[in-house]
């Protein structure tokens, strides 16, 4: 008997072990196109219906298509916020043009190839850091040891952030990507509060930041916003924390979600993980692509219906609710030739891991492939040996979560001297 779209709303559904959940969605991703779903929101407690959207080429066509299908109306919630709240945590992502345009273009600048030039040359001392405060264990919590620090110091360095304000950010973005699960928020029950309370503090954060910048600029991001060439615009002051909440929320979640699951893929196909390890220059290229196309980290976005249209031959009218599964798409049979298999060497790929294409795709990619590909060359290299030794624990959302995360993982390895110790 096919499943009831509705499932897709249920908390229980997103706890499931990734394979499990990705099994269900290939049921409902030959239902149709564009599936019905009335479902309950447990964190604004209301109701909300939309279109579940799971099959690649709708995805893409959504996508590629802003002025039907728009992001202002609220792209990373499906449950309509208001504006000035959906902007304070989404920042350009929840825009549409012009202002979208004119907020990435700023940004834009700092996060070309040669601009970014210092940041990627950070990426392996970070990724070394980090890997030398635990190697020497043999038993760690990969999550907790690895996946959460690594991209959000190369964040946090990037921007400026003192590295004394670490755990500062990282509670705080634990909060907001932690889709209300109570391990996440401190326990706290008013889950809506929790993610203000820890969006203010990194505006705060921020703004501090920016105002000492405009008096004594340095070599980070921070002063690339907030001082210009000539004749360039610039981020006003209210526009910058929000810009700094999306990249120290949206800018790691793909590198912290991908190292945790693509460590997890590793084990369960052993093979995959012998060929990679063996040829780790001829391979990690397309492991990370495929890594991000079955893990798929961030889960959904959302595009509202600009103008009654059809579209797969359904019809749709202004206001309608679509939601992008990026992890259905990336599964889709019409696209990938046996896509519940995990293929390092897999090639093409053209997933949409990063979102579909058009003006929202993502702009971090770059970075976010580096960070991947420095973290398992490293781990493969500096812990060999290193494999899960318990199951994958996932993040107990209480709704359909943006970024379909891992809390626990745990592992173990031959434990091995700290290269920082004089190595």
């Amino acid at each position: 008997m096919p499943l009831e779209p509705q499932i897709i709303a249920e908390p229980e559904f997103w706890h499931q072990p990734l394979a499990d959940r990705m099994r269900q969605f290939a049921d409902l991703r030959e239902q149709g196109p564009l599936l019905p779903v009335a479902a309950f929101d447990p964190l604004t407690d209301s109701d909300i219906s939309f279109r579940a959207v799971t099959r690649y080429a709708e995805v893409t066509e959504i996508s590629r298509r802003p002025l039907d299908f728009c992001s202002g109306r609220g792209s990373t919630a499906i449950t309509d916020i208001p504006t000035e709240a959906m902007e304070f945590f989404g920042s350009f992502i929840v825009m549409d043009d012009p202002r979208h345009a004119r907020q990435r273009a700023i940004v834009s600048r700092s996060f070309t190839p040669r601009q970014l030039q210092g940041v990627l040359e950070s990426v392996e001392r970070i990724c070394g850091e980090v890997i030398d405060g635990f190697c020497e264990q043999g038993h760690v919590d990969l999550v907790e040891v690895m996946s959460q620090p690594f991209p959000l110091l190369i964040i946090c360095d990037m921007m400026g952030i003192p590295r004394r304000e670490f755990a500062t950010v990282l509670r705080a973005t634990n909060v907001i990507l932690g889709s209300g699960d109570p391990d996440m928020t401190g326990g706290r029950d008013d889950v809506l509060a929790a993610l203000i309370d820890a969006g203010m503090e990194l505006a705060g954060l921020m703004n501090e930041l920016a105002e000492y910048r405009r008096g004594h600029p340095g070599d980070d991001l921070t002063t690339a916003l907030v001082h210009t060439d000539l004749g360039e615009d610039v981020l006003a002051p209210e526009e910058l924390a929000p810009f700094f909440i999306l990249l120290s929320v949206a800018g790691n979640d793909t590198t912290r979600t991908a190292i945790s699951h693509g460590m997890n893929l590793l084990s369960l196909n052993p093979e995959e993980r012998r060929i990679w390890q063996a040829d780790l220059p001829g391979v990690t290229h397309s492991a990370v692509e495929e890594i991000v196309r079955v893990a798929s980290p961030v889960v959904f976005m959302r595009r509202t219906v600009t103008r009654d249209l059809e579209l797969s031959g359904e019809q749709l009218h202004d206001g309608d609710r679509l939601v992008l599964f990026y992890g259905a798409a990336n599964r889709d049979p019409r696209v990938f030739a046996d896509p519940e298999t995990f293929d390092v060497r897999r090639d093409p790929n053209p997933h949409v891991g990063f979102g579909g294409p058009g003006p929202h795709f993502c702009l971090g990619a770059h970075l976010a492939r580096r960070e991947v590909a420095v973290a398992f060359r490293q781990l493969l290299t500096r812990l060999p040996d290193i494999e899960v030794e318990g199951p994958a624990v996932p993040l107990a959302s209480l709704g359909i979560p943006l970024v379909g995360g891992i809390k626990h993982l745990p592992v173990r390895f031959t434990p091995t001297a700290a290269k920082g110790a004089g190595a």
